[in-house]
């Protein structure tokens, strides 16, 4: 399955756009897309956290994606 995949901020710059789509084998998980993103873009394993939106919510790692679905990653933010 193809996963639409949105990025801001740092996670942006790694995939150099604002979308990606991501290819997954059926019954895929988040775990599973963080594991794609690290090998084909290294980048994201040296951020210090990485968290996920699915649908507009907040995901865990063991949540299951849908081909239909629009995963929103939230890169580590800073300011003050």
């Amino acid at each position: 399955m193809k996963i639409q995949v949105v990025a801001f901020g740092i996670a942006r710059d790694i995939l150099q756009g604002t979308t990606q789509e991501i290819a997954l084998g059926s019954s895929s998980k988040i775990s599973d897309l963080k594991d794609v993103l690290m090998k084909e873009y290294p980048a994201f394993s040296e951020l210090r956290s990485l968290r996920f939106a699915v649908n507009e919510e907040y995901q865990d790692d063991d949540f299951e994606l849908k081909e239909t679905d629009e995963v929103v990653i939230i890169p580590p933010v800073s300011g003050g």
